[in-house]
């Protein structure tokens, strides 16, 4: 096992810096998502407004990595390549962005963000079923823990909204579980690709089959809306997808994928926080309690996972 670069001071204050604004940055969507709810647009339409504002920042980023990074030109793309690319742009971006959008009609920021944080536990499930790897008693302790705080958060909140809240979970679980079937199968392709070039070439997949999406679902005319739901999808396809992309990236570079991971930590806290000002979400004991579950259960989870490594 080889020895984890320690970072330099510098680089530890700016990649913590970078990791938590990325988080919080994340977190804000699901603000922004409810906030353009509010004009009566609908999944399919606010998120296709996302992704055409974000295309050509992505196409730019698939052609930087492509061109312009390390400053030689990457090797092209072969036909495995864009298969690859094609289907993790359909699972990791596509699929789990309108799931997750779709769901948001329907439960709470705070419990959103709750449930996609069990990422990481939903891909050592997917490592267990794909490539029989071990999940420990420790893990499946602090799994469960992750999976009482969500039970107790939407169990509140199915008191409050009924049967739509357990379609709105179903659905942004439907969301995890995509993205982390991305996170799975992406690994060689990042070694091959790199993280930018593919990131910027699976996501340009994804803005294009949202497009598509809307123009096979829906009629032209509903590209007509409110003006605050177009300045919202601006604020949504830079603020929170494009820029949280870099700085996510950038952080790793400069301090690892476990410490940054671990200071995302941040994002449902940030959620939480946005949603009661913005949003005027009920924060109560069992928010606090539930998400208390949630962020100690995948701390553990990511913690064994990073030691058994």
């Amino acid at each position: 096992m080889q020895t984890p670069t320690v970072p330099t001071p510098s680089h530890l204050v700016s990649g913590l810096l970078l990791a938590a604004s990325g988080s919080i940055a994340f977190s804000g969507k699901a603000i922004i998502v409810k906030l353009a709810y509010r004009h009566g647009v609908d999944a399919v339409t606010l998120i296709m407004y996302r992704m055409l504002f974000a295309l050509p920042l992505f196409l730019a980023l698939a052609w930087w990595a492509t061109h312009r990074q390390h400053g030689a030109q990457a090797a092209p793309l072969t036909r495995r390549d864009w298969l690859g690319i094609l289907g993790l742009g359909f699972t990791g971006y596509y699929l789990a962005s309108f799931l997750d959008f779709w769901g948001l009609a329907y439960i709470s920021a705070s419990l959103e963000r709750l449930i996609l944080y069990l990422n990481p536990t939903i891909v050592l499930v997917l490592g267990w079923v794909l490539y029989q790897r071990r999940i420990t008693a420790r893990q499946a302790l602090a799994m469960a823990v992750s999976y009482a705080g969500v039970l107790l958060v939407f169990g509140h909140e199915a008191d409050l909204s009924g049967p739509d809240a357990a379609w709105g979970a179903a659905l942004v679980f439907g969301s995890a579980i995509s993205y982390a079937v991305y996170l799975v199968y992406s690994g060689e392709m990042v070694k091959r690709l790199g993280a930018m070039r593919l990131v910027g070439l699976a996501t340009t997949v994804a803005c294009v089959l949202c497009l598509l999406q809307f123009v096979l679902l829906r009629p032209l005319s509903a590209a007509v809306v409110a003006p605050e739901v177009v300045w919202l999808s601006v604020l949504n396809a830079t603020l929170c997808t494009f820029a949280p992309v870099l700085m996510v990236m950038m952080a790793i570079e400069r301090i690892g994928a476990g410490l940054a991971s671990q200071t995302g930590m941040i994002g449902p806290m940030s959620t939480i926080a946005m949603g009661v000002w913005w949003l005027d979400e009920p924060f109560n004991g069992w928010i606090v309690a539930g998400t208390a579950l949630v962020v100690t259960g995948v701390f553990l989870v990511t913690r064994a996972r990073a030691a058994g490594a």
